[in-house]
């Protein structure tokens, strides 16, 4: 029996949701290939051969980026079986159904995908909607991922470490889910506060395997690296101790970045390239709206905390939202450049628009409902306008600026948003602050771009 698993988009590293459950199928008998076409060709014998193909849905752009496919795939083999699985798999089970696929699968999909693998019969019950996922998160055991077949390291997202040096970049997961109920985000609809850790064992195995193929960082695809510190430190001093030479990111929330600042120096010592936190917003209202569990003062203080421990800090911000105004916007951006943080700001971070997505717990507030419209098959969303239509018209021109210019200087790019910015906003025109020597910010070629709307031209480039 074949398998065919589709990745279409995984923020420009080697797809951990092709290679994860490859290793549980190719354990189970069955050959196994892997194909992301953000890198790779789709071989059309490769679809006519599948027994059964699966489709990773990990955010937004990648479900986006999937339905074409998915269409020629049932057009090409009508025969096969056809699965989704991953967090966006779920939320969007009804349009994934009307496109053909059989059975949908979310969180700690790699046995159920198994098992729906090995039964001789495709069930009548095409596989679990949202309602459905919640509250029943298995516990499974976790198997070390199997990379074979998959695009060269070399060929995904690389470190810019500076003086013309780059690294290649590997990826993995120490733990999956979160704790935490964030209003905007899309783990919260699947895990519902739940987490999963992956045993050290299987996270180093993958690990090795990454820097024998070549990897000299490594980054943590965790939501929250935090959510249980022990166990990550317990990884990243494995890590350095087995290679010493290799660095890594994670993802900590601000709240977990202050509980644990104790733990911040290890993860400096350790190798830590820098750390990223979904900031999200600088408004202390629009934080308890999306109910972040920070505000204003303690973002500045995570700053300063990661400073003082020699790590870098790496915002992301939901920059446009329905409460934002024109005003707020340039309040934004001078808070990062007080803080001196433009070096760490991704410019596509600017341009990012509140993304409301089938099963947010946006839609718990009564102002949200009241806002967005019907739900768009198109974009998969909730549509929503801003009141104010001037501040659309600058996250327009913000996104015409950033296009698909990602790795474009980010002061200069900096300074020309905030031109537009204070211009719209009928404040005095925008002076750069002046150049000077700043430290070498690690930057990775390919942006965090997730759980947010896609920029048109992002999306037509991935």
């Amino acid at each position: 029996m074949h398998a065919l698993l589709i990745s279409t988009y995984e923020l420009g590293r080697q797809p951990f949701g092709l290679a994860s459950p490859a290793a549980w199928l190719r354990g189970a008998g069955w050959d196994v290939t892997c194909v992301d076409i953000a890198k790779q060709p789709l071989r059309r014998d490769a679809i006519e051969q599948a027994d059964l193909v699966g489709f990773h849905l990990p955010m937004h752009t990648a479900t986006r980026l999937a339905g074409p496919v998915i269409l020629k795939v049932r057009e090409i083999n009508p025969s096969a079986r056809v699965c989704a699985y991953g967090l966006y798999a779920p939320l969007n089970s009804g349009w994934l159904r009307s496109l053909g696929v059989d059975a949908v699968f979310g969180g700690e999909f790699e046995e159920e995908l198994t098992q729906y693998a090995t039964r001789t019969q495709i069930p009548t019950d095409p596989g679990p909607g949202l309602a459905a996922t919640v509250g029943q998160i298995p516990r499974i055991h976790f198997l070390v991922p199997d990379r074979s077949g998959l695009a060269p390291l070399a060929r995904y997202a690389t470190l810019d470490v500076g003086g013309g040096r780059q690294k290649v970049v590997g990826s993995t997961e120490a733990s999956r889910g979160c704790k935490h109920l964030c209003r905007h985000c899309p783990v919260v609809p699947i895990y519902g506060g739940q987490f999963r850790i992956v045993p050290p064992e299987v996270v180093l195995a993958d690990i090795d395997a990454q820097v024998l193929a070549g990897a000299e960082h490594i980054t943590f695809g965790d939501p929250d690296f935090f959510n249980g510190p022990t166990h990550a430190m317990r990884v990243v001093d494995a890590l350095h101790a087995a290679h010493p030479d290799v660095t890594y990111d994670v993802t900590i929330k601000v709240e977990h970045l202050l509980r644990h600042r104790d733990l911040l120096g290890r993860l400096a010592a350790t190798g830590c390239a820098f750390v990223t936190s979904a900031v999200e917003s600088i408004d202390d209202t629009v934080l308890a709206r999306l109910d972040k569990g920070h505000t204003r003062q303690d973002f500045v203080e995570a700053v300063a905390a990661c400073r003082g421990a020699n790590l870098t800090f790496v915002p992301t911000f939901v920059a446009f939202h329905p409460w934002l105004t024109l005003d707020g916007y340039c309040d934004l951006l001078g808070v990062i450049e007080s803080l001196d943080l433009v070096d760490h700001v991704a410019p596509i971070q600017l341009a990012i628009r509140l993304l409301i997505p089938e099963g947010s717990r946006l839609l718990e507030l009564d102002e949200v409902r009241s806002l967005v419209g019907r739900f768009d098959g198109a974009t998969l969303a909730y549509p929503w306008s801003h009141p104010d239509p001037r501040v659309d018209d600058l996250h327009r021109e913000v996104t015409r600026l950033i296009g698909v210019r990602l790795a474009d200087d980010r002061r200069a790019m900096f300074d020309r948003i905030a031109a537009v910015a204070f211009e719209r906003a009928g404040r005095a025109p925008y002076v750069a602050a002046p150049r000077r020597e700043r430290a070498v910010v690690p930057q990775l070629s390919e942006p965090w771009y997730c759980c947010a709307e896609p920029n048109p031209d992002h999306l037509s480039l991935v």
